[in-house]
């Protein structure tokens, strides 16, 4: 199976590294030259444009960073759609506008999946990564061994669309816990706490999460780098909230995340790094929230082993 693979930034490049390293064969295609040619060094080659690669592969995954991109991209693609092929979304992106274009991609007589993916690049990076897939049970009987090379964990989770919206979701979940994080840290500096027995007690206690274990390390670090950008948190709470309109819901803590980042973004700019939200609490009190020994970017230690299905326990 020839598959294609459009956008090799943070994630993208991660994803379709695993590919590779797993003997895949690959076209590739980005904006950057650069980005190509480093994939094809790797052994991939260059797919030219989207269209062609729709023509000539079996599969074309897209990992960009907004809707708006991946849909200049379908809608190149869909004139070269026929029967069989399948276009598997694996960006964060509105519910809606995969719908969308998904639904003209089948129209067409191909087949589409929304799969975001979950968990961090440093475990996209070693194909350890969780992978949402949202279509029809028999494409993601199809494209599951193809979803197993790049993540662990692959949950299928119901119709076209599903898995977007539960990939916002978690990423809302995600950010909340970012603010809470940066939030408890500043206060256990302020109050003369060591900032590494702090760490600890919050590892061990009932306000731990996979936020604070990864991110909560690189912020005390003070590198704060975990390749995700602020202009990219506003993305996708901006995308849960717009769930949550089309749903009826009236949240309360989502809007106050929003203005948060909003604020940072103004502050320190659109790619300033996500965990970097803590500098308004440090210039706000004049404090450093760094501590000795923590790593500056996060590695994964789990070794890399092919994925399996995830299966609801209830």
């Amino acid at each position: 199976m020839k598959i294609g693979f459009v956008g090799l930034g943070n994630v993208g490049g991660k994803l379709s590294g695993s590919l590779l390293r797993n003997g895949v064969e690959l076209v590739v295609h980005d904006l950057s030259a650069e980005l190509v040619a480093g994939k094809v060094a790797e052994g991939a080659v260059a797919g030219g444009s989207p269209a062609l690669m729709m023509r000539d592969c079996d599969v074309v995954i897209t990992c960009l960073p907004s809707p708006a991109a991946c849909a200049l991209v379908v809608e190149e693609m869909l004139p070269e759609v026929t029967e069989g092929k399948i276009w598997l979304e694996m960006s964060t992106t509105d519910e809606a506008e995969v719908k969308r274009l998904g639904e003209a991609v089948i129209a067409a007589g191909g087949a589409a999946v929304d799969c975001p993916v979950s968990g961090g690049c440093h475990r996209a990076d070693t194909g350890n990564i969780a992978i949402f897939a949202g279509c029809d049970r028999a494409t993601f009987e199809r494209i599951l061994p193809i979803l197993t090379i790049m993540g662990r964990r692959v949950l299928h989770t119901g119709d076209l669309g599903s898995a977007s919206v539960l990939k916002v979701l978690t990423n809302f979940l995600a950010t909340a816990n970012l603010v809470s994080v940066a939030e408890a840290l500043t206060v256990a500096k302020g109050a003369g706490m060591n900032l590494n027995v702090a760490y600890e007690a919050m590892a061990i206690s009932s306000g731990n999460s996979f936020v604070h274990e990864t991110e909560g390390q690189v912020i005390l670090n003070g590198s704060r780098d975990i390749s995700f950008t602020m202009d990219l948190v506003a993305k996708d709470i901006g995308l849960f909230q717009d769930v949550a309109d089309r749903a009826g819901v009236p949240l309360e803590v989502n809007p106050l995340l929003i203005n948060i980042f909003n604020d940072g973004i103004e502050r320190f700019g659109p790619r300033e790094l996500s965990p970097n939200i803590i500098k308004r609490l440090e210039e706000a009190t004049g404090l450093d929230v760094t501590a000795p020994g923590f790593p500056a970017e996060m590695t994964d230690d789990e070794p890399e082993e092919r994925g399996a299905e995830v299966v609801p326990k209830f």
